[in-house]
């Protein structure tokens, strides 16, 4: 799909020197950093989730699955 952005001077100039370092299309370029941008966010959201659940859950181990987890770590060889 085609679309028109504005993005400022220095940020196209920077776009163009890279595109033409990568060679690959502009549009290509932009593609993939706004790809990138959005997996970024999608992550954070899984953060931000998983902050709020454990600011009123315990994130420690059950006692018994600790020391279990401790025991099978002491039989590895390292």
């Amino acid at each position: 799909m085609k679309t028109a952005i504005s993005i400022p001077d220095p940020l196209f100039r920077e776009a163009e020197r890279l595109t033409k370092r990568l060679r690959i299309p502009r549009s290509q370029l932009y593609a993939k950093a706004l790809e990138a941008y959005i997996q970024s966010q999608k992550s954070k959201g899984i953060k931000e989730a998983l902050d709020e659940v454990y600011r009123t859950e315990s994130s420690d181990l059950h006692p018994v699955l600790a020391r279990l987890q401790s025991e099978a770590i002491g039989r590895e060889d390292w």
